[in-house]
């Protein structure tokens, strides 16, 4: 169904939105939009800093146990 709008299909709605709600909603609905793309953005960078971050402090250290503590014996 969605396939079959077209180019027209897509102006005409945007015309109607723009007659019901004006043009200052819909900008500040565009605002808001954009905050939110924004937002998700920046918590998947962080999210994938995060799991870096633990990855990189796991792989330390990857010496066992029992060969440290005769390591800080020596």
């Amino acid at each position: 169904m969605l396939n079959n709008i077209g180019l027209p299909g897509l102006l005409l709605i945007a015309v109607v939105v723009l007659v019901l709600f004006g043009k200052g909603k819909v900008s500040a609905l565009m605002g808001e939009v954009g905050k939110g793309i924004t937002a998700f953005k920046k918590g998947v960078n962080d999210g994938t800093k995060e799991i870096e971050t633990q990855t990189a402090e796991a792989a330390k250290d990857v010496t066992p146990a029992e060969k440290a503590a005769e390591k800080d014996k020596v």
